[in-house]
């Protein structure tokens, strides 16, 4: 059975990334919060459109990316299960490609606006220490 959880996601429609992404993005960051555990049931396909008011087929395309990913396992006929090791895939491919990215995007960004190599560390370490 599920425990009662904080649903905490506003799906964007305008978002130039795809609804089922945001919902696969989104599991994935309850993985992360330790909010869903290893071999733990997930939300159905129609939970999920039932919860964020979208087509069941979209949230299916959503749970099958994490399937393909395997952070997510079907059991037949019970449903989508956390697999043991899925929040260490889900570290390990946002450190190689998601904050890669972004660490490409804001270097580029930063010649662009002729910010040296130390100011632009400066800048990062004003935004951490802000953060604690």
């Amino acid at each position: 059975m599920y425990k009662r959880r904080f649903i905490k996601l506003n799906l964007n429609a305008d978002s130039t990334k795809p609804i089922y992404i945001q919902i696969s993005e989104w599991i994935e960051n309850e993985i992360i919060a330790d909010r869903f555990q290893s071999d733990e049931k997930v939300h159905s396909q129609y939970q999920l459109a039932d919860l964020f008011n979208i087509n069941p087929a979209t949230a299916a395309k959503g749970l099958t990316i994490l399937v393909e990913d395997q952070i997510l396992y079907k059991k037949r006929g019970l449903g989508m299960f956390v697999k043991p090791e899925a929040k260490i895939k889900i570290l390990e491919k946002r450190r190689s490609e998601t904050l890669a990215h972004m660490v490409r995007e804001l270097v580029m960004e930063a010649r662009r606006l002729s910010v040296t190599e130390e100011e632009l560390i400066q800048l990062i370490k004003k935004c951490e220490e802000e953060q604690i």
